[in-house]
């Protein structure tokens, strides 16, 4: 059976799951800071494994950002991005008083889109929204 535990999302874990879905993984500290100013952070267990993680960071106003959905590959396609989806999901409507408007958003793996749309997330079209945009950048 699939458990979320909520605030049991360390940097160690963080970095090992990171590193299970293909996306390396920065240093501890830099996740130990993260983590602290993350409005929540969760793991999905299977008995004592750590199996998948979210977290969220925004305002808690106007605008969530999901910023980490991660999914162990031998765990993938069996609800638990569903699952800790909709716990993301339920957590934000928690903190929204009733008759405030938020804007939730979230950028998709490649090909991963399909997944977010089953939660109401819809694509950005250029012609329509513009284009999401990132920048990253290592500060020497």
């Amino acid at each position: 059976m699939f458990e979320i535990k909520r605030g049991s999302l360390t940097p160690e874990v963080f970095n090992s799951l990171a590193e299970s879905v293909g996306w390396g993984h920065p240093s501890i500290d830099q996740v130990e800071e993260a983590l602290k100013n993350s409005l929540y952070t969760a793991c999905v267990v299977d008995g004592s494994n750590f199996i998948a993680m979210g977290r969220i960071v925004g305002d808690l106003s106007m605008s969530y950002f999901i910023k980490d959905v991660a999914v162990m590959p031998e765990y993938q396609n069996r609800g638990i991005g569903k699952l800790l989806m909709m716990d993301m999901l339920s957590f934000i409507e928690s903190k929204t008083p009733t008759g405030w408007k938020t804007c939730i958003e979230l950028l998709s793996a490649h090909g991963k889109e399909g997944f977010y749309e089953k939660f109401g997330f819809q694509k950005r079209i250029k012609e329509k929204n513009g284009c999401g945009m990132t920048l990253i950048i290592r500060f020497k």
